[in-house]
């Protein structure tokens, strides 16, 4: 039996929505392109070492850079979760992510953002900031270098935020501007104080305990190598990656 990764013909109906058009000749086998980057992804290979039952690795490659580019493996993401997500409760967090010495160069393009990479304690890491539904599937993700508090990463997502009835975080978004930002959305909030607090803060306790399925979504996320352990400079093509791996993983 093949160890090769092949999406269904039911996986891809669902993904073809999603595809952009195809201009002048036909593209390249969908399904066979896009399982071999699934392929790639997953076990961390470089693009040269894809299985020959693929095709060609540059096809891989140029499909990849290229849709990442255009945001469709986002769109991806983002479309299917739409649907099935279960947005009565929503969880946020956050994660590092390690950049391979290929990535971690600081120095992005001139007028650009920068490789959205920071030196930890623990090296050079991205920071993955993560909303999931009640189930722990991803809904939405953002990503900023490594040194980055989780206050910046609860800030810029906090627009996107759905209508739910509660959202739970750890103490790690323990702030009185996060609480009444949450509050006029009508969300109900589960945050444990911080042990510095003065006055401690009640929260529930059995409701929060459910918490722990957006850490094991981190973890799932994190058995894509590509996303364990980041090779690309561009931010775009790595969140591509990232996005890529949740939609399989999560919606289809």
């Amino acid at each position: 039996m093949s160890d090769l990764f092949w999406l269904t013909d039911e996986q891809m109906a669902r993904l073809q929505p999603f595809f952009p058009k195809s201009h002048g000749r036909p593209r390249v086998d969908d399904s066979r392109v896009l399982s071999g980057i699934i392929f790639i992804n997953r076990n961390g290979l470089r693009w040269r070492d894809a299985p020959r039952e693929y095709g060609p690795a540059k096809t891989l490659y140029n499909r990849w850079k290229r849709w990442s580019d255009k945001g469709v493996f986002t769109r991806m993401m983002d479309g299917l979760a739409s649907k099935g997500a279960d947005r009565k409760t929503i969880m946020i967090d956050a994660t590092y992510l390690k950049a391979h010495r290929t990535a971690s160069s600081l120095r992005g393009k001139k007028g650009g953002s920068g490789r959205l990479i920071g030196r930890t304690k623990g090296g050079m890491n991205t920071k993955l900031h993560a909303v999931t539904d009640a189930r722990g599937r991803p809904i939405s993700f953002f990503m900023t270098a490594g040194q980055v508090s989780d206050y910046t990463g609860a800030a810029a997502l906090l627009d996107g935020l759905p209508k739910a009835q509660w959202l739970l975080g750890d103490r790690g978004y323990d702030a009185d501007w996060f609480r009444d930002a949450l509050a006029e959305k009508g969300i109900s909030h589960c945050i444990p104080g911080r042990k510095s607090r003065t006055k401690p803060v009640k929260y529930d306790k059995r409701r929060y305990k459910s918490r722990n399925r957006i850490e094991i979504m981190f973890g799932r996320l994190k058995d894509w190598r590509r996303v364990a352990t980041r090779y690309d400079r561009c931010p775009t093509v790595f969140l591509s990656a990232v996005a890529l791996a949740a939609t399989v993983l999560f919606w289809l």
